[in-house]
């Protein structure tokens, strides 16, 4: 009982933070007038991604997504104006602090509060690309459909880091190209999991960035469980990027008596070989983790254009194939 009444006044006051930033936030263009009943939403907040948003848009699109809903943190390559004539996007525009806003939550929820609420949300990073069980024949209506016929408000997702074969910064990606054309192999075995009791969810680490730049401090190593889709209410807020969410019953999207939930995984596509240009620009600017300096050691590897390949690395081969391997379920989908 104590734990839920700290849960509850935690999701209150960060549910008030979002309610204080949004005055940071400048419409550039308000689409959501256009939103239907039933619509599914995507919420992203991004700063200069004009490479990678025509491949994310056509991605999100085609699974099924009606409406994007955007929040551009000082982009500087023309990242605006390209989303801001796009019929299906809203776009609002900001400069200040992505670190002290949460790391663009507190923003995205205001968002998710004026305009989730009803509605099945899709939270997502740029460099992440969602797929799930039949992903390719069913959109996503189907797959809320289905979530929802099994009584569940919530999908989860394994983050998996996807690399090359070569150095990270040496594979030329062009916009609106395919980024798993050019960044096809990952980890598929090296993942460590721990129950969360207070939040009840599992929290995952491992894959190739805890194995090459996290290797003597393990628990440092980012977190890779998300939580990224949602049937949204105006009370819920996520906790820290989507890895949770509040309430905790959100946070039941695995099966703890051995069976198996409904699940997917977020393709993340950070590294393209801009990685190695941006890492030194995120390291000064110092807004990615609450610790920056725990981190600088992670950026200069990344400047340094690593090879994170290994002759036990997998090659991705579709949805099915991560199944076998466990790394997401169909779930009885069938």
């Amino acid at each position: 009982m104590w734990q839920a009444y700290r849960w509850r006044w935690g999701r209150r006051r960060l549910l008030a933070r979002a309610l204080a930033k949004r005055r940071q936030l400048r419409v550039v263009a308000d689409r959501t007038s256009s939103i239907a009943p039933g619509a599914v939403l995507a919420f992203l907040c991004l700063r200069n991604e004009a490479q990678r948003l025509p491949y994310l848009l056509q991605h999100y699109r085609g699974l099924g997504v009606d409406h994007f809903l955007v929040v551009d943190n000082g982009s500087d390559d023309g990242s605006d104006a390209l989303l801001s004539g796009e019929p299906d996007i809203s776009l609002w525009r900001t400069d200040a602090s992505y670190r002290l806003a949460r790391f663009g939550l507190d923003w995205v929820t205001w968002l998710q509060i004026r305009h989730g609420h009803g509605h099945w949300c899709l939270t997502v990073d740029a460099d992440e690309l969602l797929v799930y069980p039949f992903w390719q024949t069913r959109p996503l209506p189907a797959l809320c459909h289905e979530l929802a016929r099994r009584g569940r408000s919530s999908m989860a997702a394994l983050m998996l880091d996807l690399y090359p074969k070569g150095r990270v910064g040496d594979t030329p990606y062009r916009a609106g190209d395919d980024p798993l054309d050019r960044i096809d192999w990952f980890d598929a075995g090296n993942y460590t999991i721990r129950r969360q009791p207070g939040q009840d969810s599992l929290w995952v680490q491992g894959g190739p960035r805890a194995r090459c730049f996290f290797a003597d401090a393990p628990r440092r190593a980012p977190t890779l469980n998300k939580l990224p889709l949602v049937f949204w209410n105006r009370r819920h807020v996520y906790l820290n990027s989507t890895h949770a969410a509040l309430p905790p019953r959100l946070n039941r999207a695995y099966d703890d008596d051995g069976g198996e939930q409904l699940s997917g995984a977020l393709l993340h596509t950070k590294f393209l070989d801009q990685i190695v240009t941006r890492s030194g620009e995120e390291r000064l600017r110092g807004e990615h983790f609450a610790n920056s300096a725990l981190y600088d050691r992670y950026y200069e590897a990344l400047t340094e254009n690593p090879t994170l390949w290994t002759p036990q690395s997998t090659r991705y081969r579709g949805w099915r194939h991560l199944e076998a391997l466990g790394l997401m379920s169909r779930g009885g989908w069938i």
